[in-house]
């Protein structure tokens, strides 16, 4: 059943994106609601598909590589919404179908069985961690995505060429003000991960640290993240730099996510 609704999901999702794509060139503001629509609606067959897949492996859908990616776009599509109705940003959508489609592309090539979870880390510490985790990533890719949108307007703004996307995107300090807000939700929720990570690997483990490949990633990312909200606040880093600086953060991110998922099997690293 998980398996007929990531298709469902799938096929959504690819509307929701080839509208916002008409929207962007037409600007007509009737495609922009049938395109959020669509992303409403992929979200919830989305939700069907975690909550099948959870049905059916009896623990929390996100310890393999395909659950994983499946749960990231679910997530990251969740924070858009969040910041839908907080901020009434539609357009983003046009950027954040896209990314989530093509995380679930790339979750439909790879292995779909279930795997059984080593019972050393059966915990309740599991879904509070992943989600936790998720979130917080999901944030930031919201905020690369932002940072990609403010590029692209002021590249408009620099050639002075005034036409297509310029009258679609918000202005630059709307852009600015939304990235900055989403990394103020992503690194709380960053911090909380670790710290429950810690905790879930004491009781696991017995150790809240053991210097893995994700462990440490994680405080790498931290550290990034944390040195971006420092600059903006003290070094006054605005507009095309923190733009660029949270594009560069997301990729190490993303990067290193990809590279410990392949290196440990798509499995928890956890056990390893």
């Amino acid at each position: 059943m998980s398996e007929i609704f990531f298709h469902i999901t799938a096929a959504v999702y690819l509307l929701a994106t080839l509208v916002y794509s008409a929207y962007l060139f037409s600007r007509k503001e009737r495609l922009l609601t049938v395109a959020q629509a669509a992303m409403v609606a992929g979200f919830a067959f989305h939700t069907a598909t975690i909550i099948a897949r959870w049905a059916a492996a009896g623990r929390t859908p996100a310890t393999s590589f395909h659950e994983s990616l499946t749960f990231f776009s679910w997530v990251t599509v969740f924070a858009f919404l969040f910041l839908l109705v907080k901020y009434r940003q539609r357009v983003l959508g046009a950027f954040v179908s896209p990314f989530a489609l093509l995380l679930l592309i790339t979750a439909s090539l790879l292995p779909k069985e279930i795997v059984p979870l080593s019972p050393v880390l059966e915990s309740y510490w599991l879904p509070v961690h992943v989600s936790l985790a998720f979130l917080g990533n999901s944030f930031f890719a919201l905020a690369f995505l932002l940072g990609v949108m403010y590029i692209i307007q002021e590249r408009y703004l620099k050639t002075r060429k005034l036409k297509g996307l310029f009258f679609a995107l918000p202005s630059l300090e709307t852009l600015d003000e939304l990235n900055y807000k989403c990394l103020q939700y992503g690194f709380p929720l960053l911090t909380a991960a670790i710290i429950t990570g810690a905790i879930w690997s004491e009781y696991a483990t017995g150790s809240y640290w053991e210097w893995k490949h994700r462990q440490v990633w994680s405080l790498i990312t931290w550290f990034l993240y944390a040195a971006l909200l420092h600059g903006r606040l003290t070094a006054g880093w605005r507009g095309r730099k923190a733009a660029i600086l949270s594009s560069a953060a997301f990729a190490c991110l993303i990067g290193s996510y990809f590279i410990i998922n392949i290196l440990s099997g798509g499995a928890h690293g956890l056990s390893r």
